[in-house]
């Protein structure tokens, strides 16, 4: 059996103070965003920590910023670290994968292009492999227990389920999917675990749940009951004196199947 993975999500958005320069940020709901401080700098503290991979988001909703500045952040970071690399946000053709990929990523996440255009993982899958294809999926339950897949940075709405677009997006080249629950995004109340134990049961690739880990048990609960097979937050560890460390030993005395420190 495969160890299980704990994987920061690094959120980025252009900064307050230059629209140019790609910061640090933590969200509430894909709403309220915060800006905390330089990714190249948190990732290394990850690596020291003992990551076991990173995810680098750009969610600027105006798309403003082109691939090339999160390739650049990419590029810095993979100088400086040596663990796997997740890159996406705003990933529209398949020169972006190969900018991102040159820049040091291992594997790209598409989310709103893939909707837009299901053809679009098969291409990437052909021409790069499935492993470096991410299929991101936001979504969010309505008051009649209904789930969709939202789009455009939690911005629209779409009339697919996001259990029926795993199983598209695996069908069409997807080597992994990223599943974010936006009404659990920054929240701390835990893992929507009905959703992603739904998903990972449909599917046979990989699935990385997120949005909600307040707590160590949050984590826990999402390989456990959720059965994902890695569980991201990028919140949790922005605010919690707890470190990425800690945090893993909690998980591993859960007996969770998670890689040990060395």
């Amino acid at each position: 059996m495969s160890k299980l993975r704990l994987i920061p999500k690094l959120q980025l958005k252009p900064a307050s103070y230059n629209s140019k320069k790609l910061v640090l940020v933590i969200t509430r709901q894909f709403q309220e965003c915060i800006e905390i401080g330089d990714p190249v700098s948190q990732a290394k503290i990850f690596q020291d920590q003992l990551s076991d991979e990173l995810i680098f988001i750009n969610i600027d909703k105006n798309n403003k910023q082109e691939v090339s500045v999160l390739a650049e952040v990419i590029n810095k970071v993979s100088q400086e670290i040596f663990m796997p690399l997740t890159a996406g946000g705003g990933v529209t053709k398949l020169e972006d994968f190969r900018t991102l990929l040159s820049n040091g990523a291992d594997k790209i996440s598409i989310n709103s292009q893939a909707v837009i255009s299901p053809e679009f993982i098969t291409k990437a899958s052909d021409k790069y492999g499935s492993q470096c294809v991410v299929v991101s999926i936001d979504y969010k339950k309505e008051q009649n227990g209904e789930y969709f897949v939202y789009i455009n940075g939690g911005k629209q709405k779409t009339s697919i389920h996001p259990v029926e677009w795993a199983i598209q997006s695996e069908k069409l080249g997807a080597g992994e999917l990223l599943i974010t629950s936006i009404d659990n995004d920054g929240m701390k109340v835990g893992l929507d675990l009905n959703l992603t134990n739904q998903i990972c049961k449909s599917v046979n690739i990989p699935v990385i749940t997120a949005g909600g880990c307040g707590l160590s048990k949050h984590f826990s609960d999402g390989f456990i009951e959720g059965n994902a097979s890695a569980v991201s937050a990028g919140t949790f560890f922005a605010h919690r004196d707890q470190n990425f460390m800690q945090t893993r030993s909690h998980i591993l005395n859960a007996g969770v199947n998670i890689r040990r420190q060395r």
